[in-house]
């Protein structure tokens, strides 16, 4: 799955959450040896105020005694959250939720019930200024809480200005911070003496609202601002700000306006309808003689820039254990990681190479285990040098999320089908289906009988490729194949040779855009295909004769033995895959008996000699379709020779460089992880920088106009555009996301670029509701 960071910290946010990370980790090891290697704890000391322990009979074992405030905890669907005063869980005001302060540390419960069945998610929240005892205390309390809950919770810990987008989706009107702390927390406003705030609002679906000094410096004219003068709360609209920002930042003014003033004061929304009188009257309001003209460009920085590691990290999982009679962290293996490397009885840490964390806590491993294992993540970050606000989220086996399961080859949980699966197909895919069929098999606009045209990209321009030579695709370049439907739609595919140059297929993207703006008025739905994982439909367009080539091609060859990787007197080896007459093709390997594969069916020529060499595992379908090409691979004149693996003659052997005692087979089964499908909101700066945000939901109302997202469905990934979508965010929003393709090992994703109101039916299958 696509994986985004989260937002970048300032050395010194980092150094004092280091401080405080540690001291926190010291407090929470200290509670954990004294509440299970001690009979008595010493009252008056921070951790018997923040979770005391009774003795049974006066025996040696000590139990927890329930926290008062979490005695109806997890009872009733909704939100609950405790504020941590003196060092207890204090129930927060439900008027006040969204609300934090930055001195305080809090936790909150989220409950779910389906068919009479609860599940729970736990964040704990800490605010940049909170206290060491609290931010202990806070840690503590949670594990208490789980405890309570049997364990079951999902945990997540949180950091003020990097919560997660979970945590934050969990406020529909808003996060806003406030300074102060328990203290000042629930002070009484007194609304005729109040003293002005500014507030900067961040993020577009999931917001922060963050008070900043009261200066026009704070402003900038890509964020929306919101000024609190009491009677008057002023919304102002940055000029480079979007639609979804503008409402948010409404919402967020309307929050205040109860929260703090009862409901009394009048909101003014300064948009580009507002009046140059009620304009400045907000500047009027702000002080310093200001005007509009002042407020700067929209800043390069910012809170909801993605965090990208300067560091390249390793996807790797950990074994926390004590079996050794100490608690230890050993490295289990690096990715691809397998569902096999976890055990039931341990405990594990999962580092993603991103700033996130997962800690997997196995259903049979000891209670000293499973509250010590966030304790030894938090030193794993530490030591690793994570930034201290990296994203923990504990998970228990069986409840593992898609963000978790991403990680591991051909995940399955209880009852699970093969991805391919969970969208259409009624019954599991055979073999030959998920080795040699073409992908995206949901996507069949019509049988391939349509009117095509095929382009060649060179020097960066269109060449028409001649009718002829339709079917002989190269390695070496890449193309864009102009198709249009039987039923009347346009769709474009661009191929990429998987040795073309990183410019070819840069070009053939950007020439794909042009040509469905320029030609068919946008209309056309855009595919990219990478070379070996071509559509079902792409390979029915060229009715069972496509051949892909080594090599680029030579200006105006005339047939298949005059291309540049063509030597008369060597040899070409070709390899066939395919699952009926027209979901087939024939792609060149290199000449060598390390290319034959137990499991496929292969043709071998020279110029005077042709051998059709078929593996003991080749399926009798794919034997079949092999001798169809034989009459387009094999020189005239020449009988090809049908050898079966094992019966191979010496003149074989040495037309492919020798022997080797044994073959691999090319299909690995259920080599991709189940995921969930998964959408992402992409908003774009002036300066070209990308933010990505998950969304909770996978809706069709989710869906901005404005912008551009992403729906990862794990075979394939949609781009998204919405009407109001500019070209500097498109081009920007593509050049990210092969980015992440690259990182995460998806290059050969295909990507299917969707326009808002022209949606095929295969994405919006993926909805739950479509309308």
């Amino acid at each position: 799955m696509l994986e985004m960071g989260t937002t970048g910290a300032t050395n010194r946010e980092s150094d004092r959450w280091s401080r405080i990370s540690k001291r926190s980790t010291i407090v929470l090891a200290l509670f954990l040896s004294t509440c299970y290697h001690s009979n008595s704890v010493d009252a008056t000391t921070t951790l018997a105020r923040s979770n005391p322990t009774s003795s049974v009979g006066g025996g040696a074992s000590t139990r927890r005694v329930m926290e008062p405030a979490f005695e109806n905890a997890g009872k009733v669907p909704g939100i609950a959250i405790w504020r941590i005063e003196d060092f207890k869980p204090v129930a927060y005001p439900v008027k006040d939720y969204g609300k934090f302060y930055t001195g305080d540390s809090y936790i909150i419960l989220v409950t779910k019930e389906k068919n009479g069945i609860f599940s729970w998610d736990i964040h704990f929240w800490l605010g940049s200024e909170t206290s060491q005892d609290e931010a202990g205390s806070a840690a503590i309390l949670t594990v208490s809480l789980d405890d309570q809950l049997g364990g079951d919770p999902v945990q997540y810990r949180e950091v003020q200005d990097h919560e997660s987008q979970l945590f934050l989706s969990r406020f529909k009107s808003g996060v806003r911070y406030l300074p102060g702390g328990v203290s000042s927390g629930f002070a009484h406003v007194d609304r005729d003496s109040f003293e002005k705030k500014l507030f900067q609002v961040k993020g577009k679906r999931n917001i922060r609202v963050k008070q900043v000094p009261l200066s026009i410096s704070s402003m900038n004219k890509g964020d929306c601002f919101i000024l609190d003068v009491g009677n008057d709360i002023y919304v102002y609209v940055g000029g480079q700000s979007k639609r979804t920002e503008r409402l948010k930042a409404a919402q967020g003014a309307n929050l205040i306006r109860d929260q703090d003033h009862g409901g009394r004061s009048k909101v003014h929304v300064l948009d580009e309808f507002a009046s140059e009188t009620e304009i400045q009257a907000f500047f009027d309001a702000l002080g310093g003689g200001v005007t509009a003209a002042d407020v700067p460009e929209e800043s390069t920085g910012g809170d909801d820039e993605q965090f990208e590691s300067k560091e390249e990290r390793t996807v790797a999982l950990y074994r926390v254990s004590d079996s050794s009679g100490r608690m230890q962290i050993q490295e289990v293996g690096q990715k691809p990681l397998k569902q096999s490397h976890l055990d039931t009885n341990d405990c594990f840490i999962l580092e993603t190479g991103g700033a996130n964390l997962f800690i997997w806590i196995g259903k049979k491993c000891n209670k000293k285990e499973k509250d010590e294992a966030m304790v030894k993540a938090q030193n794993f970050l530490q030591t690793k040098n994570y930034p201290a606000w990296t994203h923990v989220e504990r998970i228990v086996e069986d409840g593992e999320p898609s963000s978790f399961r991403q990680y591991f080859q051909g995940w399955r949980g209880v009852q699970e089908l093969h991805p391919r699966l969970i969208r259409s197909a009624a019954a599991r895919p055979t073999p030959l289906d998920e080795k040699s069929g073409g992908e995206l098999p949901e996507f069949m606009p019509d049988d391939g009988s349509g009117d095509v045209k095929i382009y060649r990209v060179e020097n960066y321009e269109l060449v028409p490729v001649p009718v002829e030579n339709y079917g002989k695709l190269f390695g070496g370049d890449s193309y864009v194949i102009k198709y249009h439907c039987t039923n009347g739609k346009w769709i474009i595919y661009y191929w990429q040779g998987n040795k073309s140059t990183l410019d070819d297929k840069a070009a053939s993207a950007i020439l794909t855009v042009k040509m469905d703006n320029d030609e068919l008025g946008g209309r056309a739905v855009q595919i990219r295909v990478v070379q070996d994982y071509e559509p079902k439909h792409f390979l029915q367009i060229f009715k069972g004769k496509l051949i892909i080539f080594m090599g680029g091609h030579a200006s105006g060859f005339i047939n298949i033995m005059d291309h540049d990787m063509y030597v008369p007197g060597g040899t070409r080896l070709y390899r066939v895959r395919g699952t009926n007459d027209f979901d087939v093709r024939a792609s060149q390997q290199c000449p060598s008996a390390y290319s034959l594969e137990s499991d496929d069916v292969f043709i071998v020529e020279n110029t005077n000699h042709a051998w059709l060499w078929i593996g003991k595992g080749a399926d009798d379908v794919e034997k079949r379709l092999a001798a169809g090409f034989v009459e387009l691979l094999v020189p005239s004149g020449v009988s090809p020779i049908t050898l079966q693996e094992g019966e191979e003659t010496l003149q074989f052997w040495a037309a492919i460089g020798g022997r080797i005692p044994s073959y691999s087979t090319s299909f690995k089964e259920n080599q991709k992880a189940v995921t969930d499908v998964k959408m992402y909101h992409c908003h774009v700066k002036l300066n070209g920088h990308v933010s990505i945000e998950e969304l909770e939901r996978l809706e069709q109302n989710e869906l901005d106009s404005d912008d551009l997202m992403l729906i990862d469905s794990s075979e394939e990934i949609f781009v998204w555009i919405g009407k109001g979508a500019t070209e500097h965010e498109i081009t920007h929003v593509f050049s990210k996301l092969h980015q992440l393709l690259k990182r995460y090992q998806r290059e050969n994703a295909i990507v299917v670029t969707v326009k808002q109101g022209q949606e095929h039916e295969l994405f919006t299958s993926l909805f739950p509701s479509w309308k």
